[in-house]
This record gives structure tokens, sequence and C-alpha cells, in this order.
């Protein structure tokens, strides 16, 4: 299923503690199988994501929290306007 969003920013590879400049929405996709971690501006964890090779999601995050997921490509996307 195709997925439509809006492209808000460059290629992080593998992030680790990155607020992913800022972004309220980021999209990861898996170059192998990973656990994934958001922590927050405190650096407490506040959740952790499994992705196998070549799963993506979009997660939700307030602008200083912070993603590593090594093994993945993460970006800022937006929603797409209607």
């Amino acid at each position: 299923m195709a997925q439509t969003f809006i492209v808000k920013g460059d290629i992080v590879a593998n992030p680790s503690g990155n607020t992913i400049g800022r972004a309220q929405f980021v999209r990861i996709t898996a170059t192998a199988d990973v656990t994934g971690t958001v922590l927050d501006t405190d650096d407490t964890q506040l959740g952790q994501f499994y992705l196998e090779n070549d799963d993506n999601l979009i997660i939700e995050k307030n602008p200083g929290d912070k993603i590593t997921c090594a093994t993945s490509n993460a970006s800022a996307v937006g929603s797409p306007r209607s």
C-alpha cells in the first residue's frame, strides 16, 4: 500500500540520539532487523519499537525527543494536505 507524506528534511542514516531536525513526525525505514528507542530531552526512554528489514513506520514525537535506531534511515515528514 502506498503512503503519502510531505518530505521535510534529509535522510539521517543510523540515527543515534538524533532529533531528526526537531521533527514532529519521523519516517523510519529499517535496513536490517532493528529495535529503536525514543528518548525525551533528558535522555529518559519513552519507548521502543521493532522493525524487520525493509519495514517502515512513522513516529509522532515532541520536537526535542530523540531517536536511536541503528541500521535504519530516518527523515522528517508531514501529513499530506487535504
